[in-house]
């Protein structure tokens, strides 16, 4: 017995550790209630290339083209480029006929958006050379822009910035739980993460569309094929020395789910490329906190470099460090490390009352349990077998309980902040998405726990909301 509760002491002291280990964050959390990072209007305008890797979108692929037309930016300096990943529609025909550049793919083997862009910077590559374009943004085919958005983000390069994340609104946020949860979602990384390191001039995270990133990144072409791409770019970003930042100004709009089984499929896919990334990345993250030579004035731009002081250059050393620790605190698979602690003690504190003889006479479900709640002080009689069932049920409301709480603070807190962006919805609505959102981050730890055990494969997710930037700037 002496051996289980010393085994519950050190998980509880592991645990304990690593939660002080994440108390900075409170941080970021409490800055980006009030500020972030603002541009100054660029003094020059940049050329770019607009990315969009598409299958079967032809519903949705004109309204995003139109909305990049519809830019206040010089239409010279922005070129577009689709490739359509073995599309059997007309997505490629659409986006030729709105002038843009399309190359068409054809490979069943390798199917992740990763490998379409891959094929599509080759292409630009062979073509033109990537050089040709001082910087590329990546959309996914339901996207929209607001008619500033390049020039926001404009903003953000022309100030020395390498890679720029950007505001992620939601085009059909009140058709349903699902859709309003992954709307909270997106903009709860905005508050909680975006907003502070972008302030810091730390490291943030793209989320797989609406961002840009400078041509040097892909010198050697774009190498991110996993089921998440972004997780893997980001990683090896920090890596190799660069922060990411975030333009609070510039706004494009996302279609999201509103099936649940194409959700939960969707975040499992999420949760393996998660835990993919971890196990490609995680190691090169955590060397990099104690040796970053190699990158150690990647990030800065060339008047940083230029005026980059014995002190500066010690600070600069620091903010890698850390931003390579906290970078690796975003791909760490949490919920699986979160599922085993409370899995494990619930496993030692059952035998520890039980007692270690008692928990192997027992071992059969109904009689186990039985046994359980009479030492206790609960008497029940015939169990059915299915009481098992109950046991998981129990042990899975243990670990999700506080986060349901948290889930509807977090929602409430995401509609007072962001009032003034979130699309119009009546007033029971919002009510029935705070009790409803936290599902969605149930979702994400089950999904999680799934994904570790599973064979997961690269699905797209049908887009058939055919909003155009129009309708949305009207409301």
């Amino acid at each position: 017995m002496n051996i289980l509760r010393l085994a519950v002491r050190l998980i509880k002291l592991v645990s304990g550790f690593v939660s002080k280990l994440m108390l900075y964050k409170i941080i970021y959390k409490l800055t980006g209630i009030v500020a972030t990072r603002k541009f100054k209007k660029a003094a020059e305008k940049h050329k770019y290339a607009i990315l969009i890797a598409a299958r079967n979108e032809s519903a949705v692929i004109g309204n995003l083209i139109d909305s990049i037309r519809k830019q206040d930016y010089p239409k010279e300096l922005l070129d577009i480029f689709v490739v359509a990943d073995n599309c059997t529609d007309d997505t490629a025909e659409v986006a030729r006929r709105l002038g843009a550049n399309v190359y068409e793919r054809t490979d069943t083997e390798h199917r992740t958006k990763g490998f379409a862009l891959q094929y599509l910077v080759k292409c630009i590559d062979r073509d033109i050379g990537v050089k040709s374009y001082e910087a590329y943004m990546i959309f996914d085919a339901d996207n929209l822009l607001k008619s500033d958005y390049v020039s926001r983000m404009n903003d953000s390069f022309d100030a020395g910035e390498k890679i720029v994340t950007s505001y992620r609104n939601t085009k059909n946020f009140s058709d349903n739980w699902i859709a309003a949860s992954y709307g909270i979602h997106w903009l709860r990384t905005i508050r909680n993460e975006h907003r502070a390191k972008s302030l810091f001039r730390l490291a943030t995270r793209i989320q797989g569309t609406g961002f840009l990133f400078s041509n040097e990144l892909i010198e050697n072409g774009w190498n991110y094929t996993s089921l998440t791409e972004d997780r893997a770019f980001c990683a090896d970003a920090v890596v190799k020395g660069y922060k990411i930042s975030y333009n609070n100004n510039a706004i494009f709009y996302d279609e999201q789910p509103v099936n649940l089984k194409v959700a939960l499929r969707q975040r499992i896919r999420w949760a393996k490329g998660h835990l993919q990334a971890f196990a490609e990345s995680g190691g090169k993250l955590f060397i990099h906190i104690f040796h970053t030579e190699k990158s150690a004035e990647a990030c800065l731009t060339e008047e940083e470099k230029k005026n980059l002081t014995p002190i500066k250059k010690l600070l600069n050393n620091i903010r890698l460090r850390f931003m390579s620790f906290d970078m690796l605190t975003v791909i760490y698979p949490r919920p699986i490390f979160l599922f085993f602690k409370k899995l494990s003690l619930f496993i030692l504190r059952t035998i520890l009352i039980l007692h270690a003889q008692l928990f192997v006479t027992y071992m059969y479900a109904p009689r186990f349990l039985a046994h359980f709640l009479k030492s206790i002080g609960v008497s029940l009689h015939g169990l059915p077998k299915s009481c098992m069932i109950g046991v998981l049920f129990l042990f899975m409301l243990s670990w999700t309980l506080d986060t349901y709480i948290k889930g509807i603070l977090t929602a409430i807190y995401i509609f007072i902040v962001e009032h003034k962006r979130i699309m119009p919805i009546i007033w029971y609505k919002k009510i029935w998405y705070c009790i409803t959102f936290p599902i969605f981050d149930l979702i994400g730890r089950i999904s999680m726990v799934i994904a570790l055990f599973s064979k997961v494969e690269w699905k797209p997710i049908p887009h058939n909301a055919a909003i155009n930037i129009d309708q949305i700037s009207n409301r």
